[in-house]
């Protein structure tokens, strides 16, 4: 199967892998026969990518870190979680979260086993997200590339189990952030945007009087949109006064608020937003959390079309695990012309060529 955006969509194509609504049902099936009325509904719903299956990727699969069973399972859990707390003052959301700490923490040790269970690089494939669901979705992907960083880093398994709980709990205190500009459609004022940038002070009250979760969890709600040059907020920390946990979560909030479909902004792939995060290498971001993130997550999925930088064109079939950004590529076009056989390239090997451009609108060209 193969990666493609929405633009380029036809009838007649086959959905190579089912598309999920927000409540965890299947809303396309795999193998179904796109018409002109799948495509309409999946414009309305904002579909950016998908998966479908043809010849020149045939055989390609893409598997997720986490399946699609535990994913659902977590987010609804972390949605009943913060759900509980939600408009509380932050002692009485302390106590509610403390009856909770059991359950939060079973899902992070869950989540844990998923991601140090082997060697594998870390995907992740976002379906379609509702917005309102957002914050819980995205904590979930956060607690994910959190865990890869750190676990990359070489923390030990106490330390990852705090990193996933801060990682988890980061965004508590938006729960305590009215929900007309929780869920702003459009930009907020500046007066609105100081609202929201209140929630890492919320989430830090209720988490530091949890008597059954570390203190370092409350700090990761804190710390985690400071800056190592202090431009983040809210307290303009710079460099060491930062904790690590904290900069290992920044990162990753960062890397998941580019990748994941918002309803003012539409997704980047992943190699795009490990780009934004590379630009910030070191002047906001720590080094070691930056480069370990390229290390432990996939740039390119498997099933993503890709020009080559000597004019060859492929798609993604393989992960390295030496090197995330150098994939294994099944060459099918030469010379702008589809090759009668197919072959396959590890980048890895032909150093003297690169992934020029990722192509999601690419149309086979059968003449």
């Amino acid at each position: 199967m193969r990666l493609i955006s929405i633009n380029v969509l036809t009838t007649g194509m086959v959905i190579g892998r089912t598309i999920w609504n927000e409540a965890g049902h299947p809303l396309l099936q795999k193998n179904v026969v796109v018409s002109d009325s799948i495509i309409e509904r999946l414009k309305q719903l904002g579909i950016q990518y998908l998966y479908i299956e043809d010849e020149i990727s045939n055989g390609i699969e893409i598997e997720e870190t986490v399946s699609h069973a535990k994913r659902m399972k977590a987010v609804k859990q972390i949605t009943e979680s913060f759900d509980k707390v939600k408009g509380l003052n932050s002692y009485s959301a302390s106590i509610i979260l403390d009856q909770q700490s059991k359950v939060i923490g079973n899902l992070v040790d869950d989540l844990l086993n998923s991601v140090t269970k082997d060697e594998d690089l870390l995907t992740i494939l976002t379906d379609t997200l509702i917005y309102d669901e957002y914050i819980y979705q995205h904590s979930f992907q956060v607690t994910l590339y959190s865990l890869a960083i750190a676990k990359e880093l070489g923390y030990t398994y106490g330390d990852l189990k705090t990193i996933g709980m801060g990682a988890l709990l980061h965004d508590v205190g938006k729960m305590a952030i009215p929900t007309e500009i929780l869920l702003k459609p459009s930009k907020l004022t500046d007066e609105e945007y100081e609202t929201m940038k209140k929630h890492a002070r919320f989430g830090f009250d209720i988490l530091r009087n949890l008597h059954t979760v570390s203190l370092l969890v409350a700090h990761c709600a804190f710390q985690h949109h400071e800056r190592l040059d202090g431009s983040g907020y809210p307290r303009g920390l710079v460099n060491d006064e930062i904790h690590p946990y904290a900069k290992i979560i920044a990162v990753a909030d960062v890397f998941d608020a580019v990748t994941s479909n918002r309803v003012y902004r539409k997704k980047m792939l992943p190699h795009q937003g490990i780009k934004i995060i590379d630009s910030a290498n070191g002047t906001l971001f720590d080094s070691r959390v930056v480069e370990a993130l390229k290390r432990c997550i996939v740039h390119y999925p498997n099933g993503t079309i890709v020009l080559l930088s000597d004019g060859r064109r492929g798609v993604v079939a393989k992960q390295n695990s030496e090197n995330s950004a150098l994939p294994h590529v099944r060459i099918f076009e030469e010379n702008n012309k589809l090759l009668k056989s197919t072959y396959l390239i590890s980048l890895a090997v032909e150093t003297n060529v690169f992934i020029e451009k990722v192509e999601t609108d690419y149309i086979v060209n059968i003449e």
